[in-house]
């Protein structure tokens, strides 16, 4: 017999904790109907970059940052067209992953973070900028500039052949 709060129709998110406690689990809830029908609605994590942690081996994270778990089901060749986070100094993972999104549709292969700002390398040049902000508003000029290094700044951006 239930004991939930909310009677028999409804159980929740609380009554899927087991699955909660998976890294791969963004949120899962389960709903009876009436007579005999129970629901379970699970949203999944997905890899979205390997991040290459300074002093520690390589590790799946997911948009949000969550560190995933290898194991069964997850393909080395899928994995592999994975963007590359780096970095050293102080920790700008979440940061790293924001630029990664916003890149996206330039097939961002890489991007390392350093206390002076993030590197991205995309599949049609490269980028720097030393404010995230600054970065992410200016991303169009990669597409404008093919093949090209460049730095973005709060004043401009510099094209280097």
């Amino acid at each position: 017999q239930d004991q939930s709060p909310f009677g028999w129709l409804y159980y929740g998110a609380w009554k899927a904790k087991g699955l909660l406690a998976s890294p791969w689990i963004v949120s899962a809830e389960v709903t009876r109907q009436f007579p005999d029908t129970v629901m379970l609605a699970v949203s999944e994590r997905q890899p979205f970059a390997r991040w290459q942690r300074p002093g520690a081996g390589e590790v799946l994270v997911s948009e949000d940052g969550t560190t995933l778990p290898t194991g069964a089901g997850i393909v080395p060749g899928d994995l592999a067209r994975l963007p590359v986070v780096t970095g050293w100094g102080p920790e700008r993972l979440s940061e790293a992953l924001r630029l990664t999104r916003a890149l996206s549709r330039y097939t961002v292969q890489s991007v390392t973070y350093t206390p002076a700002g993030f590197t991205a390398k995309t599949a049609s040049g490269t980028a720097w900028g030393g404010d995230l902000e600054t970065f992410v508003k200016y991303a169009g000029s990669i597409g404008m500039y093919p093949n090209k290094k460049i730095h973005i700044y709060p004043w401009g951006v510099s094209v280097q052949e």
